[in-house]
């Protein structure tokens, strides 16, 4: 039961983050709403995986040092997006955070999200390793 949750609040606050970061990047920091919601995703996120670690796993197709870096690779993005988090909430509020803007910890975040996206699509299609399954809802599964 705990897993199943587990999973659904994952990939919810997963594909909720990707666009509230999408839709922040165009503009969308503008509205209250969305910053914070973006922020409050963000944060909830970080927390799941902080408290029930990882859903992903490496599988069995990875090895050598690919493999090795898999669960930190995926804990850096966790780290970044709670940073980002941090940052835009620091920006909205009026704080400002030494050489480092909302604006710009989103781009980086956007650019790290864009790289773990194209890792995963080549885990998913070279290695024929369903890696995409993992993130996406059930659904969805039969267009993999």
């Amino acid at each position: 039961m705990m897993r199943a949750t587990r999973r659904r609040g994952t990939i919810l606050l997963h594909w909720l983050v990707t666009l509230a970061l999408i839709l922040m990047m165009s503009d969308g920091a503008r509205f209250a709403w969305l910053l914070w919601g973006f922020v409050l995703a963000c944060l909830g996120f970080a927390a799941v995986g902080l408290v029930f670690g990882l859903m992903t796993r490496p599988g069995p197709k990875l090895t050598g040092i690919i493999r090795a870096a898999h669960p930190w690779l995926h804990r850096a993005m966790y780290w970044l997006m709670a940073g980002t988090a941090l940052v835009v909430a620091a920006d909205a509020l009026g704080y400002a955070t030494p050489g480092v803007t909302g604006a710009l910890a989103q781009m980086v975040l956007f650019s790290a999200a864009s790289l773990h996206a194209i890792y995963h699509l080549w885990r998913h299609t070279a290695l024929r390793d369903n890696a995409l399954r993992i993130i996406t809802p059930r659904a969805l599964h039969r267009y993999l």
